[in-house]
């Protein structure tokens, strides 16, 4: 029976990254990652009143913000999926296969930052800016034609690990409830997880753990985005030559593992100083500039987006066939 029900989690797996291709995330869904951002908000509200308003006491509650996320957002699916599958196993299968497909979000990632594209190339600088803005986190009130086209492929390259990779690896490894894990860590990093008088101490915990939770699955990333740029006829060899030299050029020990990569295959200049809640950054740059970027970058970078994400899951899938083979002919469940 576990044989079964751990096929049937390889198949949800494929069939959920196929309704991700098509369907994306329409706006018009409900989509449990805002639940998990809600959760994040009213948790926050309650603890920063439990908590005094010291540095150890918001250190405290973060942890405590961390524990309750991440056990509802992993119990939760777990029950459901359980009792999915106890009243039918086809149950059980559609329900894992539409929580893989929640957890995915290649084609969101590629509609946003395509949405850049579309501003730039009808509308000009000003709606560039606005639809950037919708993307990134920095400020994006001044950025010039190419400032915006970089933010675009970083946010790219940046997602292509901890939107797709990350969270498709955790689902091969353990299912929904491992993915849901992981999205609610990477979640609670988005919100709290700055280094701002607000959440310095509040947010370490969760921007620790999402570190460490991205660690191997970003250098994994990296280097299967060495081999899809290849697929693709891109500069592999410049990519693995600026990942190798460059991906460290990050205050994050994961985020410049994929840009430098993305930076090498496309033969641009990526990062440097960016401009956050009216002050400058400094940052190292990514990359060599062996050519201006141009607005066609987007296309070429949601490419390698799109063939990273594929090359993934059939890395990923043929290890858990693999490794399951293995396990079941040793030990017959």
């Amino acid at each position: 029976m576990f044989k079964m029900y751990y096929f049937l989690g390889l198949l949800a797996l494929a069939a959920g990254y196929g309704l991700d291709m098509v369907i994306g995330d329409p706006r018009f869904l409900w989509h449990p990652i805002r639940a998990i951002g809600w959760l994040i908000t009213i948790t926050e509200k309650f603890l920063r009143k439990l908590f005094p308003k010291t540095d150890k006491g918001e250190f405290i509650a973060g942890i405590f913000l961390v524990i309750i996320v991440t056990i509802l957002s992993t119990v939760f699916p777990l029950a459901l999926i359980f009792i999915a599958y106890k009243i039918s196993i086809w149950l059980g299968f559609i329900l894992e296969t539409i929580m893989c497909y929640q957890i995915l979000a290649t084609k969101a990632l590629k509609d946003e930052s395509m949405k850049v594209y579309e501003a730039l190339n009808k509308e000009g600088l000003d709606a560039g800016r606005k639809a950037v803005s919708m993307i990134v986190g920095r400020d994006t009130e001044n950025l010039s034609k190419e400032g915006v086209i970089k933010a675009t492929v970083e946010t790219i390259a940046e997602n292509t690990a901890d939107g797709i990779i990350a969270p498709m690896l955790y689902l091969a490894i353990a299912g929904p409830a491992c993915g849901f894990f992981y999205k609610s860590v990477n979640t609670m990093d988005s919100m709290v997880g700055y280094k701002n008088d607000k959440y310095m101490y509040f947010g370490r915990v969760a921007a620790k753990l999402d570190d460490v939770l991205n660690f191997f699955p970003a250098r994994i990333a990296g280097w299967l985005m060495i081999f899809s740029s290849r697929l693709l006829g891109l500069n592999y060899k410049n990519a693995k030559k600026i990942f190798l030299r460059d991906r460290f050029n990050h205050a994050s020990p994961n985020s410049a593992q994929t840009e430098s990569v993305m930076a090498g295959a496309l033969g641009v200049e990526l990062a440097g100083d960016a401009v956050y809640f009216g002050k400058v950054v400094k940052k190292k740059t990514i990359g060599d500039k062996l050519r201006p970027i141009v607005l066609s970058d987007i296309k070429r970078a949601n490419a390698l987006l799109y063939m990273s994400s594929a090359v993934s899951l059939l890395v990923f899938m043929s290890i858990k066939c693999l490794i399951g083979g293995f396990v079941f002919h040793i030990i017959p469940f």
